[in-house]
């Protein structure tokens, strides 16, 4: 039973549903003149849309399924992806 949990949390992957895109983004945003929203939207521009993020999201999230993926853990990997 262990190896097969092993195996399992460690092949489990994070994915999102629904449709986002930088104009989405951008409507999340308004109003938000944190520092943080400011330097996510810049980097999302210079990526020319979402989809990196996304999967660099995903990914770095997965290292949290263990101990919980929670709002602060969300906002520090965004926060971390904009300044990358």
């Amino acid at each position: 039973m262990k190896e097969l949990v092993r195996y399992l949390m460690e092949n489990m992957y994070l994915d999102f549903q629904g449709e986002i895109s930088l104009d989405s983004v951008r409507q999340f945003l308004r109003g938000d003149d944190s520092r943080e929203a400011k330097a996510l939207l810049a980097k999302l521009i210079e990526d020319k849309g979402v989809d990196d993020l996304l999967l660099t999201l995903a990914d770095c999230l997965k290292e949290h399924i263990r101990t919980g993926v929670s709002e602060p853990v969300v906002r520090e990997q965004l926060s971390l992806y904009a300044e990358s």
